[in-house]
Order: structure tokens, then sequence, then C-alpha cells
């Protein structure tokens, strides 16, 4: 199966062999050790099986940002990456020129613990010949199980119902009171097949869809063939979706691509999902179409900024459901991923082919 994942156990015995500290070692020994040990700074306090990995390998010295609620703040960063060997990092963290000249020629491997790299500047990391790794397919089962939640959510307007009944709304039995979408018989089009997107198709094909249908930048054939999807232009994609996920990487050509050129040709009834990157859609396109009556409802999980102003005008519509980009957000998924960005990491300083690296 195309979406199927790397085990954590696996990614916790990809090891790389500790150092042997044991026997008669005098101070002075475990003192060229330590200073012959790669420097590490990870910017977040990443789930513990990474830290382990990192711990238990005996070849970096690793710093921590030692929060999980809030982003090490830039020039704390800028100061931190002084002299490292290597980072690991998330998608909060945006590694540019100024941060590489800040880390200086040491910095030979930038591990992110993300699937997306709109983050980092992968020109000025080829330029300065520093390694990336990052962590696809391990995250595939999660976001697309929150993808169909968010859908449903959406389209049978959960969340309004669960307002109603908390605020006494919920009143006499009415025909057509928060009436709702379903998936049997509709046509489901996604933007951007990848394992993604087939992964949402086949959990998403026994709620009896009618139709899978799909656009990429280029048919792809083998990834259809799974789902029985059509390759279609996206002027049709729009015209013809019940539901239109977005699960597309942002990248300068896809920015904001989701505007209200593509809005305007969608159903009036039908529900937009966005579980990629917040830039694909333009925002305020969004809110017009969904104040107006030009789609029924949208779903996301990414916005720009993340997070969003309380104050946003996309807050104050009850046809839009928005996550504080959540999609990973299962712990099985964020410590393979810690795993798997620590294991990049350090196969990367070892000068060996890491699990799974960008081809810059």
């Amino acid at each position: 199966m195309w979406c199927s994942r790397v085990s954590l156990r696996r990614l916790q015995h990809i090891a790389v062999a500790p150092l042997n500290l044991s026997g008669n070692v005098t101070a002075g020994a475990v003192q060229r050790n330590m200073s012959s040990m790669s420097k590490v700074y990870v910017t977040r306090q990443i789930p513990p099986v990474g830290l382990k990995i990192l711990q238990e390998s005996g070849r970096v010295q690793y710093e921590l940002w030692d929060s999980d609620d809030v982003p090490v703040p830039r020039k704390e960063l800028l100061q931190k990456v002084k002299g490292v060997d290597a980072l690991l990092c998330v998608l909060t963290e945006k590694i540019d020129a100024e941060l590489l000249d800040a880390a200086g020629p040491n910095l030979k491997v930038v591990s992110t613990m993300s699937v997306g790299f709109d983050h980092l500047s992968l020109e000025e990391l080829k330029k300065r010949g520093i390694r990336v790794g990052y962590t696809p397919e391990v995250l595939t089962d999660a976001v697309a199980e929150l993808t169909v939640a968010l859908l449903l959510a959406t389209s049978r307007r959960l969340i309004e119902a669960t307002h109603e009944a908390k605020t006494g709304g919920w009143g006499t039995w009415r025909t057509l009171w928060l009436c709702g979408h379903e998936l049997a018989n509709s046509t489901v089009g996604i933007f951007g097949l990848g394992r993604i997107g087939v992964a949402i198709a086949e959990r998403l094909a026994p709620f009896k869809v009618k139709k899978f249908i799909y656009t990429d930048v280029e048919p792809r054939p083998e990834l259809a063939s799974l789902i029985n999807a059509e390759y279609v232009s996206m002027d049709e994609l729009a015209k013809r979706s019940d539901f239109l996920a977005a699960c597309c990487a942002l990248t300068p050509e896809t920015k904001e691509i989701c505007n209200k050129d593509l809005f305007s040709k969608m159903k009036k009834t039908s529900i937009f999902i966005n579980t990629s990157r917040g830039g694909v859609v333009h925002q305020e396109d969004l809110y017009d179409a969904l104040s107006t009556g030009q789609i029924a409802g949208a779903g996301l999980d990414v916005t720009v900024p993340e997070p969003l102003p309380t104050d946003h005008p996309l807050f104050t519509l009850k046809n839009c459901v928005i996550l504080p980009h959540i999609a990973s957000a299962s712990y099985s998924t964020r410590n393979e991923m810690s795993a798997l960005a620590a294991n990049n990491l350090l196969l990367g300083l070892r000068a060996q082919p890491m699990i799974k690296e960008l081809k810059l």
C-alpha cells in the first residue's frame, strides 16, 4: 500500500553506533571525546524518541530550546546556531541566508521535523553545500485521517451543531435545521495527488463516493490507478467537485492559487478543504466566497499567518471550520517524525545517505 508507514521501532533501531566509553576511561579521554562530538542545536522541545536517539548516539552534544509552547526568538536562534555542525528545526523557524551566515561554515546538516519545506531557503542551502533531511511519509496516515475528519465536520456542520446544543438552540425537531452535504454519490476532487491525496481517497471511498478526480502539474497514472481517479484540468476540478481537497505543496506556482477564479467556478453546494499549506489560499477571496454563498463551506487546518488572529473575518463565519494546524498531531506520528529527523541528522553528519533527504 502506497501510504504504508515507516515503523517507529524501525526508526529507533536505525542505529548510528554509540561511542564505546567502557573500560578504563580517563577524564582527559572523556574530554577529548566530548570535544570531538558534533555540536547540534535543536530549535524546539521535540518528542522524546528523537531526543533519545541523539543522546544514545554518543556522537553529538546538543543544546535545546526547551519549550513546546513558544518558538525560539529569532535573536536567540541567531546566537545559538553560531558554530554548530547541525540544526534540527521545525516549520516555525525560517532557515534563510541570515541564519546560515550566523551559523557559519561548520554547518553541514539541517534536519527539519516536517514534510513541508517552504520555511527553508533551498537555494541558500544548496549554495553552501548543506544537506537537508525532512520527514515525509510517516505523517501520511495522520494527515489523511484529519482531512477526512475536517471534511465531515465542515460538510455536516458539526461545530455549528455542537454550539447550538450547548447554547440552547436545540429546540423542537425541524425538517431542514443544520442540514449538510453527504459524501454518498458525490465527486471528490484532489488538488495535488501525492501520498496524502491517495490516503485521503482510500479513506473516503467507503462513504460511497461516486467519482474521484484530480489535478496536478502532470498526470500521475500510477497513483491515480490506486484510487481509480480521473485526471482533469484545474477548471474541471473546480466545476465538477462536490468536495475539493487541497493537498499540494506550497511553491511559487501554487501560492494563492485557490482564489476567486477557482471559487467562482465551484458549485454553490461545494465544500473546500485545505490541509496542505495556508499560502495556497487567497484568504480574502475565500471569505468572499463563503460569505456570499458562492460555496457552501470550508475547512482549514492551515492559514496565513499562523496562528490566525482571533479577530480575522474568517472566524466570524459559521460555514468555516478552522483548526490550529494539527493534521499530524497524533502521538505515534509526532514520535516517528522526531525519530526520523534525529536519524537524518546523525546520518548526515556521518556523510551517509539519509533516510529521507531533499535533493537540492
